[in-house]
């Protein structure tokens, strides 16, 4: 080191002591430690969950854009996440079956409401409705499937439904479950 890179260190020493010689020390001699902060809350993904599954329970949702393969599900504020996971699970007796395969959309919705009020009317909690996957429909859309779920989210008979597992169809059914009129 030179002599006057140490005497340059020396005056800045110098004049830093000469500048806090009247500071003192505080009162106490805690540190302030900052916690952590919290985590951040995603309030608008929420808000967007919340607003979903609200238009699915009062049947503002619009299944018209279901496409081949999608699952549906629907569910009335009534119908807890228990029972809409037995029934995404296939966990009930399945009491009837309706198979809508080849019907017009007219035809199927008249035919699907006589099958589901005559259901309720005996009592019967579970259903199978089938529908279709669309693989004869022009362009292998499916047709019957987005109207399907549209109508029974409409109909107070029907409590929930959710795509039937892949050994009761699929994509290409639904398990329903209805309130009971019996």
């Amino acid at each position: 080191m030179k002599k006057n890179d140490k005497d340059d260190r020396d005056r800045d020493i110098d004049l830093f002591r000469n500048a806090v010689k009247d500071v003192r020390p505080l009162g106490s001699d805690r540190h302030v430690v900052r916690k952590a902060p919290p985590a951040a809350v995603p309030r608008q993904s929420r808000r967007d969950d919340d607003e979903v599954l609200a238009e699915m329970a009062d049947g503002r949702f619009d299944y018209e854009n279901l496409e081949y393969g999608d699952e549906a599900f629907f569910q009335r504020t009534t119908v807890g996440r228990p029972t809409m996971r037995k029934l995404r699970r296939g966990q009930f007796a399945i009491q009837a079956e309706l198979d809508l395969h080849g019907f017009a959309a007219d035809e199927a919705k008249t035919t699907l409401a006589e099958f589901i009020e005559r259901c309720s009317a005996r009592g019967m909690t579970c259903v199978r409705v089938i529908h279709g996957k669309g693989h004869r429909s022009p362009g292998k859309t499916p047709i019957l499937k987005p109207k399907v779920a549209s109508w029974l989210s409409r109909w107070d008979t029907v409590l929930a439904f959710a795509t039937a597992r892949p050994i009761d169809g699929g994509t290409g059914a639904l398990y329903v479950l209805l309130r009971g009129q019996g």
